[in-house]
């Protein structure tokens, strides 16, 4: 039998980078089981196998700080460092 866990990351971005939503999804055999959302600023379980992680997560200053600055240090800087390469592509 196989088990797969994986995780997936996304930033939308609105009107360049003035509002920037992150997007942290986790998924277990298919399912997604939680995600943090920027725009709430917490972790959400979205089945019942993710509530008691996403609990603890929720209960961890250290962990929520980490993924709510990811929108300045995950998508704002990869909008930075890509947008050049991106536009020379068009």
């Amino acid at each position: 039998e196989v088990f797969q866990e994986y995780g997936t990351s996304e930033c939308h971005y609105f009107n360049g980078t003035e509002r920037v939503r992150f997007l942290d999804k986790y998924i277990y055999n298919r399912q997604l089981y939680a995600h943090f959302d920027s725009d709430l600023g917490y972790f959400v379980a979205d089945s019942p196998m993710g509530e008691s992680t996403v609990r603890y997560w929720n209960s961890q200053p250290e962990i929520l700080d980490d993924a709510r600055s990811a929108v300045d240090t995950y998508c704002r800087h990869n909008y930075e460092v890509f947008t050049p390469f991106l536009v020379r592509r068009q």
